[in-house]
């Protein structure tokens, strides 16, 4: 009898062993996860944020709250932020900019004709903006505050640059402003839009954005043909020149 003991004694220490093997491959034991870099934390906040933005905006309170959920402390989070809740509403309008890019890079756009890359690129976004669209409503009425207006402005500009630059323009001339500047219309327009569409699959959206789309192309087509016409005729400066 004396002689089964040893075996026993072993095999209790498998068993402890893989015990010990389980708990240091579980959260809390063992080498312990590395820290969050700023990223990974703002989009912590972020994710935390949204479901209050919807019935609150993005405020400081929801703010504050954000980062308790998310575990960052009120130091960091005032280092992340350092513009309270426009911070954290600019860095949403980012991260939908830079969400809406991969899903445009996931699609065939060469194969596009222009017209219909502009509009994947404003209904990619959309897209985006979709699983939270009350917490967006939101975001675009505190944008739309004058005090804020420097800042809309500015994250406009950032949205309609990515979407065309998604889409491949390589435009460096006069036309590079003036695309966004037209993009920057439609985009807010079918936003706008978008935000009181309730009907089904927001299928109100898509036929606004392609009957904007639509008046842009035929202004474009106008101006093209006005120029070839104008072309013709002698310059302003030259009309009141004597006649040799």
């Amino acid at each position: 009898m004396s002689e089964k003991a040893p075996p026993k004694k072993r095999k209790s220490a498998l068993r402890a062993d893989a015990l010990t093997e389980k708990l240091d491959g579980e959260p809390g034991h063992g080498e312990k996860a590395g820290p969050r870099d700023d990223a990974a934390l703002k989009q912590a906040v972020l994710d935390a944020a949204l479901s209050d933005a919807a019935f609150d905006g993005i405020t400081a309170a929801v703010l504050t709250k954000a980062g308790a959920r998310a575990g960052v402390a009120a130091d960091e989070l005032a280092r992340l932020f350092p513009d309270g809740p426009l911070s954290l509403l600019e860095f949403y309008s980012t991260w939908a900019d830079t969400e809406m890019e991969k899903r445009l890079a996931a699609m065939n756009l060469p194969s596009m004709k222009i017209r219909e890359r502009i509009a994947a690129a404003v209904l990619a976004r959309l897209s985006v903006l979709k699983p939270h669209k009350e917490a967006a409503r939101r975001a675009g009425a505190t944008l739309s505050v004058p005090a804020h207006a420097g800042l809309a402005a500015r994250l406009m500009y950032r949205s309609v640059d990515a979407m065309w630059r998604a889409v491949g323009d390589t435009s460096t001339d006069f036309n590079f402003y003036t695309k966004r500047g037209i993009l920057a219309g439609v985009y807010g327009a079918t936003l706008l839009r978008w935000f009181n569409d309730s009907s089904e699959n927001e299928a109100a959206t898509t036929e606004f954005l392609a009957a904007r789309i639509e008046n842009v192309m035929q202004f474009e087509k106008f101006k093209a043909q006005a120029k070839k016409a104008l072309g013709n005729f002698p310059a302003f400066a030259d009309w009141g020149k004597p006649k040799a």
